[in-house]
């Protein structure tokens, strides 16, 4: 059998290209062409896809033959063809499942196991053999159909009728595959449609039937202790946003975890006003509004993990109802050093020398929303906060505490607008000055006019990289000159993905992937590239925290001229990497690749590439990397 991973291509085309034969979909010569092509592969795919990829087969075929064949076909075997498992890690299941001496479901098993995540698996049950995937919790469950499977027979067989569909009875199962839950419940209901959900879903519906159908009363301390507890769980997984969504039968709750939105939990669709209005009292917004959009903010004392969240929280009104998405802003506790933001070594010496260690001038740290750029500018305060040094900042709003410095969040409210803290903090007899953001030609202007009175200025950009942090002022109406002689450093940087180091498997770069990057093998010479396989501990993804990635150019004659000349962004930042050593984003997410810390997809979809990147050796000398 062909699968996803391996490294020998076996002449054996599995279980489901044999049947789609027998079906009369595939013929032999089709077949063996698409043999012959897949044993030519450089990247491992299984033979499906390769199929797919063919026009062979379409998806709908393979649909149609898996649901006509679906009691010959075993799950294990099935998600191996299918790509979602490797051979050998089925071969470690079924040995822990022998082992139980069948007390064990081989679904049970997998998930237990971390072999693959639960959801995971019931999606790709649900699309690929066409079975729907109910949660008991979000249908009106008939009582009568427990008349024909008594409820104790349910339990056993992991399965429970949930309503009628014309002729038929959808009946859930945690495990549709199992032959034998089907044939009890054939036993009594001849008729029935399959349909999948998971198995923690399924004991919760067994309960509150055992509870004569009544469900948990939703009074208020319920409603409070279900959003303490999401707001717990939220912290326990480092997400930095929390989704609650309604959707047209549900409320979904989903978590932003390294940069990603993922599937939490969800509610049923009955709950979400009170627990909307809860939220909405938290936050102070105004609860009988339903019909326009709302912020607020909410400070939340987690008792469980000892410390004190903020949340900048938004009311989205939608056609299902009010959506509500909380941010989750960093902490006192939570700055990093200068030297833990992740440069390089001679990027971090040039960055600290010749940029923040300057008494005057702008520093500007560019990226797009959710990049890290709070992070790199407050590690740049900490480092210059010191009782010699007057700081006080300006922002919307204030995210990190620092003890020791003037901080001042926007509220135009009652009145504290953008523009009148500028006009003030001048006059508080500051060093340095932070601005959150130069979002407008103002505070631009005030930026400059700072640095040119002997300040030391560090603001945030939301710009691609640091040459169009420079193009971008010009286009403000900045002049030339004032740019040139004030803006001292931009830094440009992403967030992305680091490997999973617990499932960290070795990955050799496709003629593919080296054509996107514009390099030849020679060029990465001595990488050792990594992608993550999936497991527990990174929750299947094969990614596991975020490392950043920066370019940094720091202003030097030759950039200043270039600046006054006005020439184009592209000779700019060509003058920018001959004169003044900077490497691009591109070339630091090579070189934190070649190391295995972040993956070679991350590097390619979401670094800028502007131009042919360098030899991993010599960016390696440029920055002072050693293997």
């Amino acid at each position: 059998m062909t699968t996803s991973g391996m490294s020998d291509h076996k002449l054996d085309a599995g279980i489901i290209p044999t049947l789609l034969k027998k079906e009369g979909i595939l013929t032999d010569e089709q077949l063996a062409y698409a043999i012959r092509v897949h044993t030519k592969l450089t990247t491992p795919q299984t033979m499906l896809d390769s199929l797919l990829e063919l026009g062979l087969v379409t998806q709908e075929q393979l649909q149609a033959t898996l649901r006509k064949h679906q009691l010959n076909i075993r799950l294990g075997d099935l998600l191996v063809e299918l790509g979602y498992l490797r051979a050998s890690d089925l071969q470690q299941a079924l040995a822990i499942q022998k082992d139980s001496q069948g007390q064990k479901r081989l679904g049970e098993v997998l998930v237990d196991g971390g072999f693959i995540e639960e959801r995971k698996l019931l999606e790709t049950l649900s699309y690929q053999l066409g079975y729907p995937l109910i949660n008991p919790d979000f249908v009106r469950i008939d009582k009568a159909l427990q008349a024909q499977i008594p409820l104790n027979i349910c339990k056993q067989i992991s399965a429970l009728p949930l309503y009628r569909s014309g002729e038929q009875v959808v009946v859930t199962f945690a495990d549709p595959l199992d032959q034998r839950s089907r044939e009890v419940v054939r036993t009594h209901i001849p008729n029935f449609l399959p349909a999948i959900c998971s198995k923690i879903s399924l004991k919760e519906a067994f309960a509150a039937l055992d509870h004569a159908g009544q469900t948990v009363a939703t009074d208020d301390n319920t409603i409070i202790g279900m959003i303490n507890l999401l707001f717990e769980e939220a912290i326990e997984e480092g997400a930095s946003d929390i989704h609650i969504e309604p959707l047209k039968d549900r409320l979904r709750v989903r978590f932003r975890r390294d940069g990603v939105m993922g599937h939490h939990k969800e509610f049923p669709k009955e709950i979400a006003p009170q627990l909307i209005t809860r939220i909405k009292v938290l936050a102070k917004a105004d609860i009988a509004e339903k019909r326009r959009h709302q912020d607020g903010r909410i400070l939340f004392v987690s008792r469980k993990h000892g410390l004190n969240l903020d949340m900048r929280v938004s009311f989205f009104i939608t056609i299902y109802g009010e959506k509500v998405v909380l941010r989750l802003l960093n902490n006192k506790g939570t700055l990093l050093d200068i030297k833990e933001i992740g440069m390089a070594p001679r990027m971090l010496e040039h960055f600290i020398y010749d940029a923040i260690e300057v008494p005057t001038g702008v520093m500007i740290v560019t990226g797009p929303t959710g990049s890290g750029k709070t992070t790199t500018l407050y590690s740049c305060v900490n480092y210059l906060n010191n009782i010699n040094t007057s700081i006080i900042t300006a922002e919307d709003p204030v995210e990190y505490v620092i003890e020791g410095i003037g901080q001042c969040s926007i509220n135009p409210k009652i009145g504290v607008t953008f523009e009148e803290t500028l006009r003030h903090i001048v006059r508080q007899d500051p060093d340095v000055i932070v601005l959150g953001e130069i979002r407008d030609q103002f505070s631009a202007e005030t930026a400059i006019q700072a640095a040119l009175t002997g300040h030391k200025v560090l603001t945030t950009f939301h710009t691609e990289d640091s040459i169009g942090g420079l193009i971008r002022l010009m286009n403000m109406q900045i002049e030339a000159f004032l740019i040139s002689s004030t803006v001292v450093c931009i830094v440009a940087q992403r967030l992305l993905r680091r490997v999973c180091p617990d499932c960290a498997e070795p990955y050799t770069p496709t003629p593919l992937d080296l054509s996107r990057l514009g390099v030849l093998t020679t060029d990465l010479a001595g990488a050792e590239f990594k992608h993550g396989r999936g497991c527990k501990n990174c929750r299947f993804s094969g990614y596991r925290g975020r490392l950043a990635i920066f370019e940094l150019l720091v202003m030097n004659e030759m950039v200043k001229n270039a600046i006054l000349e006005h020439k184009s962004s592209y000779e700019i930042r060509k003058i920018s990497v001959e004169t003044s050593g900077m490497v691009t984003l591109m070339e630091d997410g090579i070189v934190k690749g070649a190391r295995g810390l972040v993956s070679m997809q991350e590097i390619i979809t979401d670094l800028p590439r502007l131009g042919k990147p360098r030899s991993l050796h010599e960016l390696r000398r440029i920055l002072g990397v050693s293997r």
